[in-house]
């Protein structure tokens, strides 16, 4: 039977490395489970710092965040997402994110991402800065595992 040929992978956390989200910053991680380069898809946990805001960008593929642990919203709508909301994304979406510390709960924000398409960092004028996509995911996961004497796992392989 067909669907007994499908091929299914389990990825542990722990077996993962967080890498800082550079050239963008050092003191935001992601944790890359997934790259994806035949649907352009990245499934990825992110980390950031409690307090802060991440710059402005726009979705070319619909985007789900749910969020794990801390509190953050967009700049540009009144929610709030806290850890067990989930965050729907629309392709050509923009907004730009920013966490929300209170004195009581002051951990990093830790959100799970599945991104279709690329993430366009803009600027005010919606003019394009840069992209992120699988394959920078990929480049930016293996130069860490490079530089870092970690052995990478091949995360754009099917099953």
């Amino acid at each position: 039977m067909l669907f007994e040929q499908i091929q299914t992978t389990c990825l542990n956390d722990a077996d993962l490395p967080w890498v800082p989200f550079t050239p963008y910053s050092e003191r935001v991680l992601v944790k890359y489970f997934k790259l994806d380069p035949v649907r352009g898809e990245v499934i990825a946990l992110m980390k950031a710092p409690a307090k802060g805001q991440m710059p402005r960008h726009r979705h070319t593929g619909t985007v789900i965040v749910y969020t794990v642990q801390g509190r953050w919203k967009y700049r540009e709508h009144d929610w709030i997402a806290e850890p067990g909301s989930i965050v729907y994304e629309t392709a050509g979406s923009s907004h730009t994110p920013e966490a929300l510390a209170t004195d009581a709960d002051g951990a990093d924000i830790v959100t799970l991402n599945i991104i279709q398409g690329e993430l366009l960092f803009v600027n005010d004028a919606g003019q394009i800065l840069a992209a992120e996509n699988w394959k920078s995911g990929w480049d930016r996961y293996a130069a860490f595992c490079h530089a870092n004497g970690i052995a990478p796992k091949d995360l754009t392989a099917f099953g």
